[in-house]
């Protein structure tokens, strides 16, 4: 195999196991290859996607050591992307009703989504996760997509138990904004015991759909590691109950009468290198 067609499926391999150890002696092995040329394919990918602002290799040194794929964003595209969204939620069109915004044509696209679960990735490189946590339903698409980056299981909350889904865990949690009693559940099966958990969602308001995510996880001696949020109601900040966590943009003012959105960056991009 020549060394241009061994850098096209190394990297299509390195790419498809983000955050997996590879090491050397396999890919030696796998592309018929001595250790030094595949030290030196692997530093000219490092190289490229560093360039192109895709992340970067972490290498693990001693025996059992290799490479990582760390799957990041630089910080002039992540900018970009989040202002870009920011102009797109300040159209008027999207005003609903009671002061909510549309954002479901957001959540539908593919590309964005993929995105977005790259940045959360990128803010969250440094953390050790066990898995990825949202509550049904539309915070779903975003955690499959952070999921993807990480490599690693999403857990999914319910309002209701599933008969299909066996033995589940209960609790009763106060909403943050409506002060309602509701409850949230999940499966047994879905979630190791001292897992470190990385918790997604859509939106947040004051967080009280969150900290009983928080309250549910300590039912599994779990740890929560990373808390993100696609979008915040900064006028609920007086009221919220979550502090420690990162939001992609921050809804400032939401005028119906006027027809008028104010959005922001949130302190997401503060987070990436």
């Amino acid at each position: 195999m020549k060394r241009s067609e061994r850098l096209v499926v190394m990297t299509h391999y390195v790419l498809d196991r983000p955050r997996e150890l590879v090491s050397l002696p396999f890919l030696s092995e796998k592309y018929e290859a001595a250790k030094s040329s595949i030290s030196e394919d692997l530093g000219i990918m490092n190289k490229m996607f560093r360039q192109e602002g895709i992340g970067y290799l972490e290498t693990v040194s001693g025996a059992a050591g290799g490479v990582k794929y760390i799957p990041a964003y630089s910080k002039d595209y992540s900018h970009q992307f989040v202002h870009e969204l920011c102009e797109r939620l300040e159209d008027p069109a999207r005003l609903l009703p009671g002061g909510y915004l549309f954002m479901s044509d957001i959540l539908a696209e593919p590309d964005t989504v993929r995105t977005i679960g790259r940045l959360f990735a990128s803010a969250f490189a440094d953390k050790e996760i066990d898995a990825v946590m949202t509550v049904a339903t539309k915070g779903i698409p975003l955690a499959y997509a952070v999921a993807s980056y990480l490599n690693v299981p999403v857990v999914i909350v319910r309002r209701d138990p599933k008969v299909t889904e066996g033995s589940t865990v209960s609790i009763n949690y106060v909403s943050g904004s409506t002060r309602k009693i509701q409850t949230m559940v999940l499966t047994k099966r879905s979630l190791a015991e001292g897992s470190k958990v990385c918790i997604i969602d859509d939106f947040m308001k004051a967080g009280g759909t969150i900290n009983g995510m928080k309250n549910l996880l300590t039912e599994f001696n779990a740890e929560v590691a990373g808390i993100g949020v696609l979008a915040e109601a900064e006028d609920e900040e007086e009221d919220r109950v979550v502090d420690d966590y990162i939001s992609l943009v921050q809804i400032m003012n939401v005028d119906d009468r006027d027809a008028k959105i104010e959005v922001r960056a949130g302190n997401l991009l503060n987070r990436i290198e």
